[in-house]
């Protein structure tokens, strides 16, 4: 299984970025997919997931209202739609995906099975 993000890049606050997440040698349509986020010195954050066992999005509280996710079933990949970006969303930001991990949970992003290179997220004031 492998995972490469693309899309990151350097915005002014309030801006906007497409984050997106293309997949190989999986069908992610039977497994549960997710973003999260890594500043140097803090712990791995999880962003968002859409969940394979009913499909629904979950945001954390840090982004809910401006990040939307979203997966495309006929090309296998997912994005993350970041909208009123913060200095603060600035961080290395990767897809990850489980089969196991039926439900999403925010907080296991980070430790799915397969996670992917991330692409960075600067966001300047």
């Amino acid at each position: 299984v492998q995972l490469q993000a693309s899309g990151g890049g350097l915005v002014h606050a309030g801006g906007s970025l497409r984050l997106s997440c293309a997949a190989s040698n999986v069908n992610l349509d039977y497994w549960t997919v997710g973003w999260f986020r890594q500043v140097p010195g803090k712990e791995r954050e999880g962003v968002s997931c859409i969940s394979s066992s009913d499909g629904r999005t979950y945001y954390a509280d840090s982004v809910k209202g401006r990040f939307t996710m979203s997966r495309d079933r006929a090309k296998n990949m997912m994005y993350l739609q970041m909208n009123s970006l913060k200095p603060e969303d600035t961080a290395l930001y990767s897809c990850a995906t489980d089969f196991e991990e039926r439900l999403c949970n925010i907080r296991k992003i980070p430790e799915y099975d397969y996670r992917g290179q991330g692409t960075q997220v600067t966001v300047s004031s």
